[in-house]
C-alpha cells in the first residue's frame, strides 16, 4: 500500500493552522484548536475513523470559534485529498449510520472529486459546550468542499451533544470505509477512469 498522508499548513489573518493525517492510521489525535468540544469532536473522528490526525490551530478566538471551526476543515479536506492522491483502488461509496443514546446521525459519502453536501435535521440546542452547535454543520460543508467529496448527513435527537457527536462518528466510520483499499481493483472506481 502506498504511503497515504499529508501535512497541510494554512495561514491567514485569522487562524495558523499545521495538520498531518494518515489515512491508514490508529486513530491517534493529539489536537489542540482552544475549543474544548470541537477538539473532542476531532479526536472521535479519527478513533472512530482509524486516522492518525494532528491538528494544531492558534485561531482569533477572542472573536468567535467561527474561523478556528472552519479553516481546520478546510485545511483538513486539503489533507484528505493530498493523502488519497489519484484514489486508485479505493471502495469509493460508503454509507454509515451512527447511535448515540436518543441520537442518530447518517452519512453517505462519495469520494468522487465532486464536492457537495447536504444536510437534513437540526440541532437541539443552540450551543455545546464552547462550540455554537450550527458549526458542526459548517464543519462539514467545509471538509466536503476541500476533500471534494460528496457528503450527504441527517441527524435527529433531542441531545446537541448526541447528535453532533454522532455525526462525527458516522462521518468518520463512512469515510473509513470508503477510503479503503479494494484489493480487487487495480484502477478507478469509475468509467471516467478517475476520480
Amino acid at each position: 500500500m502506498s504511503d497515504r498522508t499529508a501535512a497541510v499548513t494554512r495561514e491567514t489573518a485569522e487562524t495558523e493552522i499545521e495538520v498531518t493525517l494518515d489515512v491508514d492510521g490508529d486513530g491517534d489525535a493529539p489536537v489542540e484548536t482552544g475549543v474544548g468540544f470541537f477538539d473532542h469532536m476531532l479526536e472521535s473522528f479519527a478513533k472512530h475513523g482509524l486516522f492518525d490526525l494532528t491538528v494544531r490551530c492558534d485561531g482569533d478566538l477572542e472573536i468567535d470559534e467561527h474561523h478556528t471551526v472552519e479553516d481546520v476543515a478546510i485545511t483538513l479536506g486539503e489533507a484528505l485529498a493530498e493523502a488519497l492522491g489519484d484514489k486508485r483502488a479505493i471502495v469509493r461509496f460508503a454509507d454509515r449510520k451512527v447511535p448515540l443514546d436518543e441520537a442518530v446521525a447518517e452519512v453517505v459519502v462519495d469520494v468522487s472529486g465532486r464536492p457537495l453536501f447536504e444536510f437534513e435535521g437540526a440541532f437541539s440546542q443552540h450551543r455545546v459546550g464552547d462550540l455554537t452547535s450550527h458549526m458542526a454543520k459548517h464543519f462539514f460543508r467545509s471538509l466536503a468542499t476541500n476533500a471534494g467529496v460528496t457528503l450527504h448527513v441527517a441527524v435527529s435527537g433531542e441531545n446537541a451533544h448526541h447528535e453532533i457527536e454522532a455525526l462525527f462518528k458516522a462521518a468518520a466510520r463512512a469515510l473509513d470505509d470508503a477510503t479503503r483499499i479494494d484489493e480487487r481493483r487495480s484502477d478507478v472506481a469509475s468509467t471516467k477512469g478517475q476520480l
